[in-house]
């Protein structure tokens, strides 16, 4: 049996929610503003967040997980704080004297820092809470009960292939020259929005009962 249609819906539905705007684009794109190298390690800790999600999908623990309401209520509150975190930072370095020698603060100093960028792209995936369901009934929906564990294997490398190559592309997108440029003219708007539109996400994601 051909499991081809599966995964190719698979691989479609994972990147319309990879382009969909959220968290994991705006770590993207904030990094990628201040350094490629910073913007890409962000994307390479959001793509290992989203294969570890499917990989615990594939063994039925992202279910579970999503039901069990004291451990969804914990990632939930995890996540919301460190959205509030990040925008708190952001908006604060509004405070520091504005030109091209001044980062966004989701870059911040360590911008060069390729293991920080990677836990803050890992962290921001693994602390969304709706990863859990989303995954586990993504599979459900898509994948035949009885499919082998090769197609489950082929499931979690499509998810991170496809989360990989999407929000690499955007680091490389946002930091090209041009947007490089445009940024830094409109950086301090930037940041604001930015900044104000996390701690919106994260506000929401603490109220989201």
């Amino acid at each position: 049996m051909s499991y081809l249609p599966q995964l190719a819906g698979i691989a479609g539905v994972m990147l319309l929610a990879c382009a969909s705007p959220g968290p994991d684009m705006l770590a993207v794109t904030s990094h990628a503003f201040a350094r490629r190298r910073a913007g890409l390690f962000v994307a390479a800790g959001i793509s290992t967040s989203h294969a570890l999600w499917a990989t615990l999908a594939v063994f039925g623990l992202g279910l579970i997980l999503a039901q069990l309401a004291w451990l969804y209520e914990g990632i939930r509150i995890a996540g919301a704080i460190y959205l509030l975190y990040l925008g708190a930072r952001t908006l604060m370095s509004l405070r520091q004297a504005s030109g091209a020698a001044a980062a966004p603060a989701l870059a911040a100093t360590k911008a060069t820092n390729g293991a920080l960028a990677y836990r803050r792209g890992l962290l921001v995936g693994l602390t969304n809470p709706k990863a859990a369901a989303f995954f586990g009934s993504l599979f459900i929906t898509l994948l035949p009960g009885h499919a082998p564990m090769w197609v489950h294997g082929a499931t979690v490398a499509t998810v991170a292939a496809v989360s990989i190559i999407w929000f690499s592309g955007m680091a490389l997108l946002f930091s090209t020259g041009r947007v490089q440029r445009g940024y830094q003219k409109l950086r301090r708007p930037v940041d604001a929005v930015m900044g104000s539109v996390l701690i919106a996400l994260g506000a929401r994601l603490a109220l989201d009962h």
